[in-house]
């Protein structure tokens, strides 16, 4: 089947669904467990504040299994990891599995190196609820070949779509493939979430920030399946807004953290 023939709808912003699970999400603030990399942590808990989810970077072995287990959700993102670091997402998995604790896997740079390949193999195994890359990466996770330099994707959404949903199929997990149109599955369904701007790929932590939103939306939303798309849509709808008024890559980063502060307000 011909990857644009596997679409079965569309989101964009307001629709009625995504709307009613914004509203939960702020009314809710869930408690949001963000294991993720160096680079973007002050980024990533900003995006969850201006949305009106609650953020917390807990990331020391003693402590991480016992903050998992008060945790509404939890994101493991490996962009920059250390052996530390990867020996503390195993057990914040495990726990989360344990728990019922819902959680997104961020595979970044999936296929581009042994260690975090490797690492994310084992993540797999604890059943991530949903799992969120670049087209580059889902084809390294699901077993198809695939361009990639890095974190970065060289191969199209579309492209990537059968292989994302293989994976849905293989994991049991929601599966938000990032890209120029961004597409959610979960093996049968796959929904298109048009919109955003190029400028997005030009900011650090947007990509990354994107996967701890929809973990924050997961404990508020009736399947993972909607929190993938209420998060993607925002995303989308709060680049594309905050694109018209920035001036540059700076200027994009605060008006888009306060397009999510006001979006759906006035």
């Amino acid at each position: 089947m011909e990857p644009e023939k596997q679409v079965t709808g569309s989101r964009a912003w307001p629709h009625p669904e995504v709307v009613e699970d914004f509203f939960q999400l702020r009314q809710k603030a869930p408690l949001t467990h963000c294991i993720t990399n160096i680079v973007v942590t002050n980024f990533t808990a900003n995006v969850l504040l201006a949305a009106g989810a609650s953020p917390a970077m807990v990331i020391t072995m003693e402590e991480v299994a016992d903050f998992v287990s008060i945790a509404e959700a939890l994101l493991i993102n490996v962009g920059t990891i250390t052996t530390i670091d990867a020996e503390v997402m195993l057990k914040a998995a495990a726990t989360a599995q344990e728990t019922n604790t819902p959680w997104v896997l961020d595979p970044v740079a999936a296929g581009a190196l042994k260690f975090r390949t490797d690492l994310i193999a084992q993540l797999i195994q604890f059943q991530p609820t949903v799992i969120r890359g670049n087209a580059s990466e889902i084809l390294a996770v699901s077993g198809f070949s695939g361009g990639g330099k890095g974190v970065d994707s060289t191969a199209s959404s579309l492209a990537a779509l059968p292989a994302a949903r293989q994976l849905a199929v293989m994991t049991g997990a929601v599966v938000a493939l990032s890209g120029e149109v961004d597409y959610i599955t979960d093996g049968k369904e796959v929904i298109a979430i048009p919109g955003g701007h190029e400028i997005m790929t030009k900011v650090t932590g947007t990509g990354c920030s994107l996967g701890a939103l929809i973990a924050a939306f997961l404990p508020v939303t009736v399947t993972p399946l909607r929190a993938a798309v209420a998060a993607s849509v925002l995303f989308a709808a709060a680049g594309e807004c905050a694109q018209k008024k920035a001036h540059g890559t700076g200027s994009f980063s605060m008006e888009f953290l306060d397009q999510l502060s006001t979006i759906g307000r006035g």
